[in-house]
């Protein structure tokens, strides 16, 4: 019966329900052939919610909508034009850079799309990019949000999989950088065979000075979360709402553009997108009692565990495997179904469950940017006004730096151990 559940999901995923959908069918059909009580179902999809580091999806979407309101993203393009314009591509390198910085904000990579990407793509398009590269640029940059602190994915993914999410969040800070200087190296070699602009001379101290100052309050967020956890301040639930606390503060008394209606707008976008996710949360609870009744967990983890022990070849087994999946489901759907799966398994290996996360959701992200299914491809073809075949071709370059990270990641455990092991 639970592998039945499984293959209902598929079909009704691939012939076109919505993703909830998809999966509330199949636990509803279980739940009526197996005469459990309807109110199991009910109180499993309860339970699922009542969780405390939950708290922080909806206060980070927030904080991602403030700033896209209040300006904040527009000094942080502005900064991170001053600084990186001269490299080889100028604005494209200043797309990578302006994402690190503002995914230390949102935690989310289609916030980092849906926020810088409108201006980022117009700058570019402006400067003489081509619109497929700026396309391409914008979405593939997006991947480091979701590991960079904050991190709705790897809240979600500490949740589930009852793991410290200080340490994931901790854990996804090299990863970050890591990609961002490989996607910097390749950018600069497109732009130089392309020979595409960049500014015209270095900014000078004082120039660099002047953009940085208006800059700073926003840059410094990150700081304050990555301090604040290391020293046990506050908890990353907490963190979130530090967060929009210190957003809030520079939006009104600093920056002085937000108004109420934009915090009304800011307010609204957060429960349409916490909406979304959290009904999905709900439903694949279900779906996962069932597999968990069902013993699938068990039956996979025999079936991996039979083909081989060791640890590297298990982590190249789940590559492929959430390569595949990232092309189809979404990052909230992935981990909400895989992880209660997959985890299991591989710590059962030796593999560490923080090292774990980050290989989980890096896979994820490369997904986001992955035909067919990917999200970030159609927002940002949407704000481009490109065709999908036009940003594929420009966006292949880019999975060379991102698979070449991965692997990193995947294969050299202190990449992303080391820092949280800082935390005692």
């Amino acid at each position: 019966m639970g592998l039945l559940v499984i293959a209902l999901f598929f079909l009704l995923f691939i012939i076109g329900f919505p993703v909830v959908f998809a999966i509330a069918i199949p636990a509803f059909v279980y739940v009526v052939t197996n005469h459990v009580t309807i109110d199991m179902i009910a109180q499993r999809m309860h339970y699922s919610l009542d969780s405390y580091p939950l708290i922080a999806v909806p206060v980070f979407i927030f904080v991602g909508n403030l700033m896209n309101s209040s300006g904040i993203t527009r000094r942080i393009f502005k900064f991170a034009d001053t600084l990186t314009g001269r490299l080889p591509g100028g604005l494209a390198q200043v797309n990578i850079f302006a994402s690190l910085i503002f995914s230390g904000m949102s935690g989310a990579a289609l916030a980092d799309v849906g926020g810088l990407g409108q201006i980022e793509i117009k700058a570019m398009k402006e400067r003489g990019f081509t619109a497929p590269f700026s396309a391409a640029v914008t979405a593939a940059s997006a991947t480091v949000g979701p590991i960079f602190p904050p991190s709705i994915p790897l809240v979600i993914y500490g949740s589930v999989a009852s793991v410290s999410i200080v340490r994931l969040l901790l854990g996804g800070i090299a990863p970050a950088l890591l990609a961002v200087v490989t996607m910097m190296i390749m950018t600069g070699i497109i732009s130089i065979i392309r020979g595409y602009p960049r500014s015209a001379r270095w900014p000078t101290p004082k120039e660099v000075w002047q953009d940085f100052v208006p800059a700073l309050p926003a840059l410094l967020t990150p700081v304050l979360l990555i301090f604040g956890m290391l020293s046990g301040l506050f908890t990353p639930t907490e963190a979130a709402s530090v967060t929009v606390g210190y957003v809030l503060l520079i939006s009104t008394l600093l920056y002085r553009e937000l108004t109420w209606q934009h915090l009304v707008r800011a307010a609204i976008e957060t429960i349409k997108s916490t909406s979304m996710i959290l009904i999905i949360v709900a439903a694949a609870s279900l779906f996962g009692w069932i597999l968990a009744i069902e013993q699938i967990p068990q039956i996979f983890s025999r079936g991996l565990l039979a083909i081989t022990t060791n640890p590297y070849l298990l982590l190249l087994i789940l590559n492929g495997i959430l390569l595949v999946v990232g092309m189809f489901l979404d990052s909230t759907t992935a981990t909400l179904l895989l992880v209660p799966i997959i985890v299991p398994p591989l710590v059962a290996a030796g593999i560490d469950p923080i090292h774990l996360g980050l290989v989980f959701i890096f896979n994820i992200m490369i997904g986001l940017i992955t035909p067919p299914m990917g999200l970030s491809l159609f927002m940002v073809c949407n704000i481009a006004k490109v065709t999908i075949r036009e940003l594929m071709r420009a966006i292949l370059p880019y999975f060379v730096p991102l698979v070449a990270t991965l692997l990193m990641v995947t294969y050299i455990p202190e990449v992303v151990l080391w820092i949280p092991s800082l935390l005692k």
